[in-house]
């Protein structure tokens, strides 16, 4: 691995109750998040090809930590999702070059999967600042029991010349859904919809 982390964090909750009813399975998720150096903090570059490495560096490290600290296997995840926040120096350009182009496929790879697209987000912050990290069903996009997220915060980060990234994953959706739409037990997982 080529990037430097100056802090690695994960954080996993587990719903245990809502709305004063039991929620069976705990609605649990687990989110890991990296401070890491912005390369091109302060200055416009062309090719943000390092920043793309990094991606694909972090994919696999990051969706690595969720499992070994949580203890949950890839087989258990359902939803994924993945977000950064760049710091005063940088630019909204630098977070898209490290989730888009390379950050799913090695989190699919330690997953075993994912037909879905791995939904994002992405924002400028400082210290302290929360960045919210989306999750979806990770073989179809079409599970409105999966549209969630988690919180995500570091006090010390991201400073001017770094980046926030941060990944999350559930074995579950929300807690007691009742939206209605497709469920969990009728996904088909071929196209990523559906």
């Amino acid at each position: 691995m080529t990037v430097k982390i100056r802090k690695l964090v994960t954080v996993m909750e587990a719903v245990e109750q809502d709305a004063g009813r039991k929620v069976v399975p705990a609605a649990v998720r687990v989110c890991c998040a990296a401070l890491i150096r912005n390369p091109f903090a302060g200055r416009f570059a062309e090719d943000l090809e390092e920043l793309m490495v990094t991606g694909a560096d972090l994919g696999d490290v990051l969706a690595r930590r969720c499992l070994a600290l949580s203890g949950l296997k890839p087989e258990a995840i359902q939803s994924y999702g993945k977000a950064a926040m760049v710091g005063e120096a940088g630019e909204i350009e630098h977070a898209a070059a490290i989730l888009h182009p390379r950050l799913g496929a090695p989190l699919r790879d330690v997953l075993g999967g994912g037909k879905a697209l791995v939904p994002s987000s992405k924002k400028m912050g400082g210290p302290g600042d929360m960045l919210d990290v989306p999750l979806g069903h990770k073989d179809a996009a079409y599970v409105r029991s999966h549209f969630d997220g988690m919180p995500v915060r570091i006090a010390d980060g991201p400073r001017d010349d770094e980046i926030l990234v941060a990944i999350a994953l559930a074995p579950t959706g929300r807690p007691l859904p009742r939206v209605g739409g497709l469920e969990h037990d009728a996904v088909v997982g071929v196209d990523g919809l559906r």
